[in-house]
């Protein structure tokens, strides 16, 4: 069965990876409208773990964060709809994500919130961040397109 006729409607436009070393978070990144996208997202090796913040005002899950480990082992994938923010921690050892996404990568909407801002226990203290991602948009001043 072809998995737009279970479950969701996806066309995949572009792939990309990352590779991360342990200690990193990346994150919390999205795409503005109209080029906003649906990712799914799995662990080629090591092992991560993945964080995706609801950024959709009328969801009920608004603000709110799901979290999930993402591993070769595990052989697992999540998909991220659009209007949710996504983020990853590597704890162990090198890693590295596949993401499957349905619109390009658009420089000028890619953006992200401060990781620290949203208000969600990550598990883990003084994370290497990136210089770009240390400069994100606080949520308490995000106003959500979403």
């Amino acid at each position: 069965m072809e998995y737009n006729e279970k479950a969701f409607d996806f066309m995949i436009e572009e792939m990309y990876f990352t590779v991360s070393r342990p200690g990193v978070f990346r994150g919390m990144h999205f795409q503005l409208p109209p080029h906003d996208h649906t990712k799914l997202v799995f662990c080629n090796y090591g092992s991560v773990q993945d964080f995706i913040l609801d950024l959709r005002k009328d969801s009920p899950l608004f603000g709110k964060v799901a979290e999930i480990t993402l591993s070769k082992e595990l052989r697992n994938a999540v998909l991220i709809p659009r209007g949710c923010a996504h983020g990853f921690y590597v704890p162990d050892e090198e890693s590295m994500l596949s993401y499957l996404v349905e619109t390009g990568y658009e420089p000028d909407v890619d953006t992200g919130l401060l990781w620290n801002s949203i208000g969600h226990d990550f598990g883990f203290k003084d994370p290497i961040i990136s210089e770009r991602d240390k400069q994100l948009t606080d949520f308490n001043t995000f106003n959500s397109p979403f």
